[in-house]
C-alpha cells in the first residue's frame, strides 16, 4: 500500500483534490486530517508561530491508529491522507511515501474560506473574519508555505481546476486511472 499526502493551506484545496483523485482509481482510502480531534490542537496559530511552529504538538495518535488498522487489514492500494502537514509532523511522516503540496495562493484560500464557512454571515461578521485573519491568522498560512511546502516531495499549481490538479497528481506520480 503506497500511503500519499495532500496538504495545503485551510482552503487550499485538499479536501477537493483528494475527492476528485478517488474517483478516479480503483482501490483506494482516504483519511480527513478535519474528521479528527487531537491532543495538543493549537488554538493560537498566532502564538504557535511565535513560539517556533512546532508541528509536533499535535498528537495525532488516532490519525496513526487508523493508518495502521488499514495497512493491517491490507484493505487498499493506496491510502490518501487528506491532511495539512506533509513530512513536518514526526508521528506521522514515517507512514508517508509521497508527500504532494497545493500551492494555492493565500488570496484565493481565504477567498474560498469565506465563501464556503461563511455563506449566511453578515457583513459585519466577514469584516471581523478578515480583521482576525490580518492581524493573526495569515502568520500561520505564511509558516505553512515555508514549512510544508519545500518538505513536499510535488508541489502542484493551486490556481488550476480541481480536474487539473487531480490530473498533475496522478499523473505525477504514475498512478492507474480505471474511471
Amino acid at each position: 500500500m503506497k500511503v500519499i499526502a495532500i496538504a495545503a493551506v485551510t482552503s487550499g484545496g485538499k479536501t477537493t483534490a483528494v475527492n476528485e483523485i478517488i474517483m478516479r482509481l480503483a482501490n483506494t482510502k482516504v483519511l480527513h486530517f478535519d474528521d479528527y480531534e487531537f491532543e495538543g490542537e493549537v488554538d493560537n496559530f498566532y502564538q504557535w508561530v511565535l513560539d517556533g511552529a512546532d508541528y509536533n504538538v499535535w498528537n495525532l495518535e488516532p490519525l496513526e491508529k487508523d493508518i495502521l488498522n488499514i495497512q493491517n487489514n491490507g484493505t487498499c492500494d493506496y491510502l490518501f491522507l487528506d491532511y495539512p502537514f506533509a513530512y513536518c509532523n514526526e508521528q506521522i511522516k514515517k507512514y508517508i511515501d509521497v508527500a504532494v503540496f497545493i500551492d494555492t495562493p493565500l488570496d484565493i484560500a481565504l477567498a474560498r474560506r469565506i465563501l464556503r464557512d461563511m455563506r449566511n454571515a453578515s457583513g459585519e461578521e466577514i469584516r471581523n473574519e478578515l480583521e482576525g485573519y490580518l492581524k493573526y491568522a495569515r502568520i500561520a498560512y505564511v509558516q505553512m508555505q515555508k514549512d510544508i511546502l519545500p518538505s513536499s516531495d510535488y508541489v502542484i499549481d493551486g490556481t488550476m481546476s480541481i480536474e487539473s490538479i487531480a490530473e498533475n497528481i496522478i499523473n505525477n506520480l504514475d498512478l492507474p486511472v480505471v474511471f
